[in-house]
């Protein structure tokens, strides 16, 4: 059982590929997503698993023996890790407006499921949801993104106008959802400016339609030029997109005397992550999957 726990939000910086294994439709290579909602998320275990390389590469973690007694042993000894990771769920996501460039969608069931996460992870601030959008309409939290009442999405009109609560949330968003500092001041900013609340189903189509697909090419290492037939397309999640995911933990189970106290492989953990940068999916060596991690205890 897990003693303490705390929430990460993952804000991508590049486009993402956490790759489904199973090509549907016209995409080749898609993205995962949650079965019942089409939600674009990352997996836990990916999760996981990218956090343990990360911290792999360090030198103190490797001394001190960490990423086995944390992460559990990849051999000889038998013994789980003390801490665990949830899949990440998406709570904005970018789209192109005529206005300020783009724009932070959510919906209200993307902000009852944060909502919901942080009371069971201790965290019981956050504001009063929002009011739900009627098909065809949206809320902003400025009107500098309107054409008189309109706004433009993509190829797309609302009937839109501001919304006290919505504010209040984007507020929240800003303060807690991204890392303090200079470098991060313009995407508070806008996270406090430009969210948007649409209706859940046109949320979901703009999630399933407007990631980013590109195009790519096996090449013939004989004759360096592109194979026959083989051209395919990969789909990436936006850079932008903002998600959130529960980190757990529970006392050491490695049998050693001074074994580390849930708290303390919390805080060893979250210590390394916050505020840094790490790689999640595949394509890294094209620089894809690069997320800033914020830790909110």
């Amino acid at each position: 059982m897990y003693q303490a726990q705390a929430t990460l939000f993952l804000y991508a910086i590049s486009p993402v590929h956490m790759g489904a294994g199973t090509a549907f439709g016209l995409i080749d290579s898609p993205i995962q997503r949650e079965r019942h909602t089409e939600h674009p998320l990352f997996a836990g275990s990916g999760l996981k698993g990218a956090v343990r390389h990360r911290f792999g590469q360090l030198t103190e973690w490797k001394n001190a023996q960490l990423l086995n007694r944390l992460f559990g042993p990849e051999g000889g000894e038998l013994f789980a890790g003390a801490v665990s990771f949830g899949d990440a769920q998406l709570v904005a996501f970018p789209v192109r407006c005529a206005k300020q460039g783009y724009v932070y969608i959510t919906s209200p069931l993307a902000l009852a499921r944060a909502a919901r996460l942080l009371a069971l992870l201790g965290k019981k601030d956050f504001p009063k949801l929002p009011t739900t959008s009627a098909a065809g309409e949206a809320s902003v939290t400025a009107g500098d993104l309107l054409s008189g009442d309109k706004l433009h999405l993509e190829a797309f009109e609302y009937r839109a106008q501001q919304n006290a609560p919505l504010q209040d949330v984007a507020e929240w968003l800003a303060a807690n959802a991204l890392p303090q500092g200079m470098a991060h001041e313009f995407f508070r900013n806008k996270l406090k400016q430009h969210l948007v609340l649409l209706p859940d189903d046109d949320f979901g189509y703009f999630v399933r339609n407007a990631t980013v697909v590109e195009p790519h090419v096996k090449i013939d290492d004989a004759t360096g030029t592109a194979k026959d037939g083989g051209l395919f397309y990969v789909e990436n999640l936006p850079p932008e997109s903002l998600l959130i995911a529960p980190l757990m933990a529970s006392q050491e189970r490695s049998g050693k005397e001074e074994r580390l106290e849930a708290e303390a492989v919390l805080s060893q953990v979250s210590a390394g992550l916050d505020g840094q940068l790490i790689q999640i999916g595949g394509d890294a060596s094209t620089g894809r999957g690069q997320v800033l991690v914020t830790v909110l205890k």
